[in-house]
C-alpha cells in the first residue's frame, strides 16, 4: 500500500486517506492558446516506469494538495512537498538520485534554483 506523508500536517496517510490528482507541474494553456496546446495540456500525459511525480489530496485530513515524487514500478516514495512548489526539492532531488543515479529531471537545474529563490524572497 502506498503511504504518503502530507507536508501540511505531517501525518502519514494510506492511499485510501488520500485522492489522487494526477500529474504534477503541468503547464496549463486556456484561452488565447493554440488548439493543439489545448488539446496537449488536456489528453497527453507522461506514464513512466520509474519516477514520478504527481499531485494528491489528503482528502480524509487537512485537506489540501499536495506533490509527492514516486517510484511507479516499486513504490518507492522519494518524498512529498507543498503544491505551491514550481519543482521538487533539493532534497527530494537528491533522493532520487541517490537510487536512481541515472535520472534526469526534465526541467534545468537553473530554473530549478531561480524558482526557489523566489519563493524565499
Amino acid at each position: 500500500m502506498l503511504t504518503l506523508t502530507c507536508p501540511y500536517c505531517g501525518i502519514a496517510a494510506e492511499e485510501t486517506e488520500l485522492q489522487p490528482g494526477g500529474e504534477a507541474h503541468l503547464k496549463r494553456f486556456g484561452p488565447g492558446s493554440t488548439d493543439e496546446e489545448f488539446e496537449a495540456y488536456l489528453f497527453a500525459r507522461k506514464n513512466p516506469k520509474g519516477v514520478h511525480f504527481e499531485r494528491w489530496r489528503h482528502a480524509y485530513g487537512c485537506g489540501k494538495w499536495f506533490m509527492a515524487a514516486r517510484d511507479t514500478a516499486t513504490l518507492q516514495v522519494f518524498g512529498t512537498y507543498s503544491a505551491q512548489t514550481p519543482h521538487p526539492t533539493p532534497e527530494i532531488v537528491a533522493a532520487i538520485r541517490a537510487h536512481r543515479p541515472d535520472w534526469q529531471p526534465d526541467w534545468t537545474e537553473a530554473t530549478a534554483d531561480t524558482s526557489a529563490e523566489s519563493l524565499n524572497a
